[in-house]
């Protein structure tokens, strides 16, 4: 009988709300069994890799006379295995030197996010895990660290500097790309972190076409399938034949054409302001694509983010290992109150589960 599968949550940044919505989802697996919800349980196998002193602060967050929610420090992954529900397994892999306060940025609370995530992803990528689900870090916070984890601009970057230094190969070979996604829609991400200029000079040939296929491949794996790509245009009305601009016709065209040669089902360039819309699944009435590449950042996530940010899940593709993430950030201005929604952290766990079977 195969092992079963352990997943790493890392807390995030300490003064923002990742602890709470972890300890939130432990909990509400925990009411989950007591309801007889036993289907529920999105944490079985689940540890976190952080700070115990920093879980039982955020346990008595949510569970204030600390009855149905328990904090089990652990020396070992497997120790994970055996927890019961209202059990929060935690594995001390970095540490707190200080009590620091919510909702301020603190470059103490950026190199704790920043080794918790370090120590996961070397986890990952030796197999120890199945699976790497991160609370949101603050990229300021990360920033303020020093090195090394100023070089990166937030998780994707850093993972895949990692994955790159294991594999031994340089950075330009371990291409990863950003997936959102919630029931309704998914879209992938061209370029991430970035300005707009630099994003514009990013929708190259290359990349597109690469982009292309870390989506083909990654999505016939979670689908089963090959997906429906729809490749939304750079340019307003996807350029209007080129009136409005011919990135299309000169750019993503052609690298749509390579990818249809090796069997990616890629349509488009369509209309950035419709394409979602049709890409958007209703009613659990079959959408008409799976996917939507986005050429940069706001382009792709304001659709997906505008529906819920409770809702969707960000996945890095094209690493040697899964990772997912809740869709929002830290959201200093509630941390510490008690108040901030688990849904998404739990959807992310879902997806993290769903892609390492």
């Amino acid at each position: 009988m195969s092992q079963p599968k352990v997943i790493a949550i890392t807390p995030g940044d300490p003064c923002g709300i990742g602890p709470e919505i972890i300890a939130r989802a432990f909990l509400e697996d925990f009411k989950a069994t007591s309801e007889r919800n036993g289907h529920e349980q999105i944490t079985h196998h689940c540890f976190v890799a952080g700070d115990v002193g920093l879980m039982q602060k955020a346990a008595l967050m949510v569970d204030p006379d600390g009855r149905q929610l328990k904090v089990k420090p652990i020396a070992h992954i497997a120790d994970a295995l055996a927890q019961p529900p209202g059990v929060m397994p935690v594995l001390q892999v970095a540490s707190l030197d200080a009590n620091l306060p919510w909702g301020q940025i603190d470059a103490r609370a950026g190199r704790f996010a920043g080794e918790c995530v370090l120590w996961a992803t070397q986890a990952a990528l030796q197999k120890k895990i199945a699976a790497l689900v991160t609370a949101p870090l603050h990229k300021e916070a990360l920033s303020a660290a020093g090195a090394p984890f100023n070089a990166f601009p937030g998780h994707t970057e850093l993972l895949q500097s990692e994955a790159a230094r294991h594999a031994g190969v340089p950075l330009a070979q371990m291409p990863v790309r950003m997936m959102l996604a919630n029931d309704e829609l998914r879209t992938v991400l061209v370029s991430i972190h970035m300005s707009l200029r630099q994003a514009l000079e990013a929708v190259s040939y290359n990349n597109v076409l690469e982009s292309l296929r870390i989506t083909h491949q990654s999505l016939s794996l979670l689908l089963g399938r090959p997906p429906k790509i729809a490749v939304a245009g750079l340019n307003p009305h996807a350029g209007e034949g080129g009136l409005f601009g011919r990135e299309e016709i000169e750019i993503i065209q052609p690298a749509m054409q390579a990818a249809i040669a090796e069997g990616i089902l890629a349509t488009g360039p369509y209309a950035p302001d419709t394409v979602f819309m049709r890409a958007r699944q209703k009613n659990k009435d079959a959408a008409e694509f799976d996917v939507v590449l986005a050429m940069y950042h706001d382009q792709g996530l304001i659709p997906v983010k505008y529906m819920g940010l409770e809702l969707g899940v960000n996945v890095t593709l094209g690493l040697p290992l899964v990772r997912t993430s809740p869709d929002h950030g830290t959201a200093f201005d509630i941390a510490g109150q008690g108040v901030a929604d688990a849904a998404s952290i739990r959807s992310a766990i879902r997806m993290a589960r769903q892609l390492s079977n």
